[in-house]
């Protein structure tokens, strides 16, 4: 009867123990939002502060469970002689540990962010009030950053036109290594006896061959357009 009762008892606290455990993850998971956040308050927000209390609650909690169980374990004999509830009590621990450890790696990453959203904040008032305090240099840091642009679109526009001049180069190469081409093809059909009477022939009948063609496709035309 007593072991049964204990038994019982080691579920409860168990279940507990999870249950417990999945709300600290689903929190951390809001937790770790706030870091990531475009526009980092320079304080805490009222959200942050209580999910941070609210996982440091369930963290005391599942502490308070996990010595119960161990309590539970240690007093009696059919538990400790358990090796899966000796596991499920480490696991319950270690899972336990490596959660303080998040909380505490993720509490850095806030403050990190935070200071590094404050130091931005600062640098950039002080660029502001010394522009607003010192009205030439300001103009002077305008027109610098004008010039730059239009250096920039200079360069940009050389660019283009070198490019253009860079194909223009490679156009008229290649018309004029056509034109060596169709020189050398003339010159050596002028030296090889009957070439360009084969060559007229070959014209010839290619010329004819069209206008035959022409005239058979003109004529189904005919025949079609007649019968349609």
């Amino acid at each position: 009867m007593a072991a049964s009762a204990a038994s019982a008892g080691w579920a409860q606290l168990r279940q507990q123990a999870r249950s417990l455990e999945t709300q600290t993850e689903n929190l951390f998971h809001t937790y770790s939002q706030f870091s990531s956040a475009v526009n980092i308050p320079p304080k805490p927000s009222e959200e942050e502060r209580n999910t941070e209390a609210k996982i440091e609650e369930l963290l005391e909690k599942r502490d308070s469970t996990i010595s119960q169980l161990a309590r539970l374990f240690d007093s009696e004999t059919t538990l400790t002689n358990s090796g899966v509830k000796q596991n499920n009590l480490s696991l319950l621990r270690d899972k336990l540990s490596s959660h303080r450890r998040d909380l505490n790696r993720l509490r850095g990453t806030l403050q990190q962010a935070r200071d590094r959203a404050n130091l931005l904040t600062n640098v950039q008032s002080d660029i502001d009030n010394f522009r607003a305090n010192n009205p030439e240099t300001a103009e002077a840091e305008y027109m610098l950053e004008e010039r730059n642009r239009i250096d920039n679109s200079h360069n940009v526009a050389d660019s283009v036109l070198s490019q253009a001049y860079a194909v223009r180069e490679n156009f008229l190469l290649q018309r004029e290594s056509l034109a060596n081409i169709n020189r050398r093809i003339t010159m050596a059909a002028s030296k090889v006896p009957g070439i360009n009477g084969l060559i007229t022939r070959i014209s010839a009948r290619k010329r004819r061959d069209g206008i035959i063609m022409g005239s058979f496709i003109a004529f189904c035309f005919l025949i079609f357009f007649w019968f349609s």
